[in-house]
């Protein structure tokens, strides 16, 4: 596991990472299934995306949310990670958006 500090704000909603957190296998499985590197998530992440809450999580205190974004080269995807109390955001999934999500996105 591996974490970067950073300070990310959304583009309306206000929700604060102040750390990204990186567990090998999920970066493993952006890669070889999703073929999503992990500067792309970055890129989203620091390109002020969309946030919305998808689901309580396990913890109380702990919710999964979703960024939708876009990369520096253009690439819109959506970034699913678990936002904790304390600011950190764990990485689960990135992926290309889907027809619906961009259409969303669009608006």
């Amino acid at each position: 596991m591996s974490e970067a500090n950073r300070i990310i704000k959304g583009e309306k909603e206000i929700l604060e990472i102040n750390r990204i957190v990186w567990l090998e296998d999920i970066v493993e499985k952006l890669v070889w299934k999703h073929h999503v590197e992990e500067h792309e998530v970055l890129e989203v992440l620091e390109n002020k995306p969309r946030f919305q809450r998808k689901e309580a999580g396990y913890k109380s205190g702990e919710d999964v949310y979703v960024a939708f974004g876009r990369t520096n080269s253009g690439r819109l995807l959506s970034v699913f990670f678990v936002y904790t109390q304390d600011g950190r955001a764990i990485i689960v999934l990135a992926r290309d958006m889907s027809e619906k999500e961009r259409r969303g996105y669009a608006e």
